[in-house]
């Protein structure tokens, strides 16, 4: 089941573009709304792709709401994108909970440049992954290389593993400006 609890206060991301009072890019707004029905196909897809047997609950929710979730289980005071919550052993028809931030969602698919439908799936994906015990911060990339088959598979943008680990940091102008003159440097010699 997915559950959709807008959220209600304005993301504080410096970086963001001009948003309106629900704390949405300009860019996000001009989306259509997500589907609570097509996004329930695909995380059924998903789950079936990842091998995950069992229901999964979903929260879409605020910043603010995954900052508490995140703090109360994991003790990190801070808002994340997807939190996942395996079932208790001895639970088959339960595989666990994920919860995804929207507005954390809405600025990465502004960042990335598709679609909050598509960034949403992302998550899923991602979640999922977690839920059937894989762990990208344990483990040797197994869950990266599987997230990227899946991806594919499911007709994703680049996925959450590979956009984080080979995400460029942004280059000062000072930076741009020192590698040109490398490069001046360089072909001068040449």
């Amino acid at each position: 089941m997915i559950t959709i609890d807008p959220p209600s206060s304005a993301p504080t991301h410096k970086s963001t573009p001009a948003r309106s009072k629900s704390g949405l890019s300009q860019a996000a707004l001009s989306q259509p709304a997500l589907s609570k029905s097509g996004l329930t196909r695909f995380l059924n897809r998903a789950r079936e792709a990842v091998g995950l047997e069992g229901e999964v609950d979903v929260l879409l929710t605020s910043d603010a709401e995954l900052k508490r979730l995140n703090r109360t289980f994991r003790g990190k005071n801070k808002a994340t994108d997807v939190l996942s919550f395996p079932a208790f052993e001895g639970q088959s028809e339960l595989a666990g909970d994920l919860a995804i931030s929207l507005e954390t969602a809405a600025r990465q698919a502004d960042a990335f440049g598709h679609s909050l439908r598509d960034e949403v799936r992302i998550l899923l994906l991602h979640g999922l992954l977690h839920l059937s015990g894989l762990d990208h911060e344990t483990d040797t990339g197994e869950m990266a290389a599987r997230e990227d088959t899946l991806r594919c598979e499911l007709r994703l943008p680049t996925s959450l593993i590979a956009r984080v680990e080979f995400k460029a940091k942004p280059r000062t102008a000072a930076a741009k400006k020192k590698t040109s003159l490398k490069s001046a440097r360089r072909r001068a010699r040449a």
